[in-house]
């Protein structure tokens, strides 16, 4: 059982959100599993072209296999993180994460800068300097998180069943009458942080992510005419963002 550093993060609506920071190990396993991955994809490919090199086109077979052998080694962790929320098959294997420090998605560049560096946790052999780092400092980073700014988090599976759309009260947002709802108040900064939440609410514990939505919930209500009182918290912010990109 692998000992849990936990990181706890203050958004800017004053709610705190606490992530759980993947060790060296469980790093360590993802990345050889990402690894495995990858050699068997060349391998498959090596013996494919291999078979197109022994019918007379092997200068073609070779140079397709130096390219494609570069864009899979260099772009395999990029690709992943970018496109499936910051986890290679490996990470999702092992229930990892990879995140900003601020909690927010990696993008292409931070996954990039973060990526570029990898081939220095190898050093000199095993993965020994990135598991050195990790170990030593707080937010348990790699050379690579460091400079991009990145944590490796642990995906909280366990609470899958108490997600509020399993609640009798999470009614579809679809269903709210929200037609008559005057939104011209909400400013484009703040339908961008509904946005934000509502898109990452299940990376946040329940308790958090309760009082998150009924903080923002509650300081939007007074800008909005035609609210029903009952409808609050999460179902409230789904139709806001609904009325808002409706009506604008």
């Amino acid at each position: 059982m692998e000992y849990e550093d936990r990181l706890t993060i203050a958004t800017p609506e004053g709610v705190e959100v606490s992530l759980t920071l993947a060790g060296a190990a469980s790093r360590f396993v993802s990345a050889l599993v990402d690894l495995t991955i990858q050699v068997v994809l060349l391998t498959a490919l090596g013996l494919l072209l291999g078979t197109v090199g022994a019918l007379g086109a092997g200068g073609v077979a070779v140079a397709v296999l130096a390219v494609v052998s570069f864009l899979l080694i260099a772009g395999y962790d990029v690709f992943f993180e970018v496109l499936n929320s910051g986890r290679t098959p490996g990470k999702m294997l092992n229930g990892l994460r990879v995140v900003r420090v601020e909690g927010h998605p990696v993008g292409f560049v931070t996954s990039a800068i973060r990526n570029v560096l990898r081939p220095i946790d190898f050093l000199p052999s095993l993965y020994l300097l990135g598991a050195v780092f990790i170990l030593a400092t707080r937010k348990n980073q790699r050379i690579g998180d460091i400079a991009a700014g990145t944590l490796v988090v642990r995906e909280r599976r366990g609470h899958v069943p108490e997600l509020p759309r399993a609640r009798p009260e999470r009614a579809p947002a679809e269903q709210t009458p929200y037609a008559s709802w005057d939104t011209s108040q909400i400013t484009a900064e703040e339908l961008i942080t509904v946005r934000q939440f509502l898109a990452r609410r299940d990376e946040i514990e329940w308790d958090a992510r309760t009082r998150l939505a009924h903080t923002l919930a509650d300081r939007l209500r007074p800008k909005i005419t035609g609210a029903p009182e009952n409808l609050r918290g999460e179902p409230f912010l789904e139709a806001l963002a609904l009325a808002k990109s409706t009506r604008g």
